[in-house]
């Protein structure tokens, strides 16, 4: 048990991300107040936590105001998933910018530290490659994907000016491409879809012709990285990049993952959806420099692990 138990606030914590970081603070000793509406997030992410005695989960949009007292907030609350942040792009927009001012609100009157987890959808389409923090970006601000990336680039806004404004603690974490266990399985992403679809023996659906890269981490791995970031002086508040910075071809993804399942599917190919990245691969020397931090687990034990879950998945739907 730690010396001092924090009281730790994750919004968006029954989600992928969310679940597995209400998981790890709670292993560590930490009181955890759960928020999420369960647009995306399930409750079935975070079952094995509701009995434990320092772990609270309630029901709440963060675009409505939030009264609690907590140490610590991790913002992680907003779809991230192309399918679903265009569900309702206005909705997504308003889960962006009026929910990071409701919680930066809220940490201004409590004198929280906040983390926001940004994106690296902020870059776009980006024309630097490896992606570094002082990239200023490339992003179409009128397509179906400006929900979600706008929404992501002005709560970055928001956080630095309510830092400066108003001396806030803040940190901002962008993060790139991760996988791992409690995937939504309609999530639209590519480590869910290419799995689903190859233990299913369904053809895998591969968009363009496969050469757009992306670099994968696992859940793991991002989560140790949060909170490094939650833990550094109040001088750092980033934004800093938080992902593998290991690219692959998105068609070398769908025969891995076709190996590695044994899957008959085969590989067909759709049109490339409007706006979608042709590169996206993050420069990570900030994050070695000031978290000591980089990833460690291998794709294909990340894509193992992940496979054995989705197993599980389906043979409870079957």
């Amino acid at each position: 048990m730690p010396l001092t138990r924090k009281r730790i606030l994750i919004t968006g914590g029954a989600g992928f991300l969310g679940s597995h970081l209400c998981q790890r603070l709670l292993d560590e000793g930490n009181d955890i107040l759960c928020v999420d509406n369960y647009f995306t997030g399930r409750k079935d992410n975070i079952a094995q936590l509701l009995g434990h005695q320092n772990f609270e989960a309630f029901r709440h949009d963060v675009t409505f105001p939030l009264y609690v007292e907590v140490d610590e907030i991790y913002n992680l609350a907003c779809p991230a998933s192309p399918i679903h942040y265009q569900f309702d792009p206005v909705q997504t927009t308003k889960t962006s910018v009026i929910g990071a001012i409701n919680m930066l609100g809220l940490a201004k009157r409590i004198g929280a530290k906040i983390l926001q987890s940004s994106t690296s959808e902020v870059y776009g389409d980006p024309t630097v490659h490896p992606q570094t923090e002082a990239y200023r970006g490339n992003v179409n601000p009128l397509g179906p994907r400006a929900c979600y990336d706008e929404g992501k680039r002005c709560a970055e806004t928001l956080f630095f000016d309510y830092h400066r404004q108003h001396k806030v603690r803040i940190k901002v974490a962008r993060i790139f491409n991760t996988y791992g266990p409690r995937m939504h399985p309609n999530d639209g992403r590519v480590v869910s879809n290419f799995i689903v679809q190859a233990l299913k023996g369904e053809d895998i659906t591969l968009y363009g012709d496969g050469g757009q890269t992306r670099a994968f981490c696992y859940v793991d791995d991002l989560v140790d990285g949060l909170i490094r970031l939650m833990g550094t002086g109040a001088d750092f508040t980033g934004p800093i990049n938080i992902g593998n910075p290991h690219e692959i071809p998105v068609r070398e993804l769908a025969e891995r993952v076709i190996a590695l399942t044994n899957s008959p599917s085969k590989i067909v190919h759709r049109p490339l959806p409007q706006d979608d990245p042709m590169q996206r691969c993050p420069d990570i020397t900030l994050a070695r420099q000031v978290l000591g931090w980089e990833p460690t687990v291998p794709l294909d034990e990340g894509l193992r692990r992940t496979i054995a879950y989705f197993e599980g998945l389906l043979a409870g739907d079957a």
